[in-house]
């Protein structure tokens, strides 16, 4: 069953996708953060069979959770009431990250999606 990982973000929204086995993540779309959010996150993970979405969850360097935090809790729970499993996944440094492998382009948000979701897989492949 696949998977889909959400890199939220006040403009963008990184989209990924585990293959079917759940075994490794690839990057999927970005798409513009705005009130419809959710229902197009649904119709992404409708299309794909995905059941279970992990969001990375936005902390500052302290630890504590930041100012975009509330915007990601009001989709956790709208996609909850969708009907989805929403998992929320730590996405320290993944930006960054994503710009060392690949620079700063069009799919950025989309990698670090990816980067999300490969680091929940991981955790929970010998699981």
């Amino acid at each position: 069953m696949r998977i889909l990982g959400i890199d939220y973000g006040k403009k963008r929204v990184g989209i990924a996708l585990s293959d079917e086995e759940g075994k490794f993540a690839l990057p999927k779309a970005v798409i513009s953060a705005g009130p419809d959010l959710a229902d197009e996150i649904e119709v992404l993970a409708k299309k794909s069979k995905v059941k279970t979405i992990v969001i990375g969850e936005s902390r500052d360097y302290g630890g504590r959770e930041n100012a975009i935090i509330i915007n990601i809790h009001v989709v956790e729970r709208q996609l909850k009431e969708k009907g989805f499993e929403v998992i929320l996944e730590e996405e320290y440094g993944t930006s960054l990250e994503a710009s060392r492998f690949q620079g700063k382009n069009e799919m950025h948000d989309a990698s670090a999606a990816a980067i999300i979701l490969q680091r929940y897989l991981e955790k929970n492949l010998s699981r």
